[in-house]
């Protein structure tokens, strides 16, 4: 008898987020479901790994049936202590991070808590994929993009994934009947344009709040930005190898022979 296969659900925004209630929810019509995330809100935290602080975890009965712990750490401790510790180093079918409450596209990637604890799945060998609805608000409407969550899991359990273990997915804020489905898309070349916000404290001390503008110069029709502007779904393979493999020859000439 085939068993079903074991989900782990992670996010950044918080275990209580509603974008989280609304991934729980799919994925435990799909398989076994494990929860591990922050207890409190970490968003732009990052790859960031706590290791000059004590690390908690807490079962919670917040999803019912579903097995859940609060971690006080960031988004990619709760993925190593949900493998090391909560499951014993089970075999994970798919981890699944989200729903995050806002953009992921493009440069984001590298700020973001969501997509960060879905790559540390995905360096363990684990299918993962990261889910963001372009929408920040807290009350935003998740029920639109439940099918296409749905669909996606469903054609990753069935189907693995071919020469990665992460995918981006950006979901516009669209009714469901207005999202025109996926489209599979490189990461656009856009940027923030940052100044910070300079004003002073209750007790007269100087503080900064960090702002900007999202920029995209990127005008190919094939990139992320591109098919969240028009109404798709961007899917986006993504790793964690950065190397510019078409910039080593033109720094070869770097490279000597030691004398012996």
């Amino acid at each position: 008898m085939k068993t079903r296969p074991l989900i782990l659900v992670t996010n950044d925004d918080g275990i209580a987020a509603p974008g989280m209630k609304a991934l729980v929810e799919v994925a435990k019509t799909l398989g076994e479901v494990v929860v591990v995330a922050p207890d409190s809100p970490q968003s732009g935290q990052g790859h960031a790994i706590t290791i000059n602080a004590i690390l908690r975890l807490k079962k919670v009965d917040i999803f019912k049936d579903i097995e859940a712990y609060e971690c006080s750490g960031t988004p990619v401790d709760c993925v190593k202590l949900a493998k090391h510790k909560v499951l014993h180093d089970r075999q994970v079918d798919l981890c699944v991070s989200g729903v995050n409450h806002g953009s992921n596209a493009s440069i984001n990637i590298l700020y973001s808590g969501t997509m960060s604890a879905a790559m540390e799945a995905s360096l363990e060998g684990i299918k993962s994929i990261g889910f963001s609805l372009l929408d920040y608000s807290w009350d935003a409407d998740f029920d639109s993009c439940k099918p296409f969550l749905k669909e996606l899991m469903v054609f990753v359990l069935e189907h693995g994934m071919e020469h990665c273990k992460l995918l981006n997915v950006n979901i516009p804020k669209l009714k469901t009947e207005e999202l025109k489905g996926f489209r599979i898309c490189r990461q656009a070349e856009a940027r923030w344009i940052e100044r910070y916000v300079e004003s002073i404290d209750p007790r007269g001390q100087k503080y900064y709040w960090l702002t900007g503008e999202f920029t995209n110069d990127d005008k190919g029709d094939d990139t992320d930005v591109w098919a969240l502007e028009n109404g798709y779904i961007s899917v986006v393979p993504s790793g964690h190898d950065l190397t510019r493999y078409e910039a080593i020859e033109s720094f070869k000439a770097l490279e000597s022979e030691v004398a012996v």
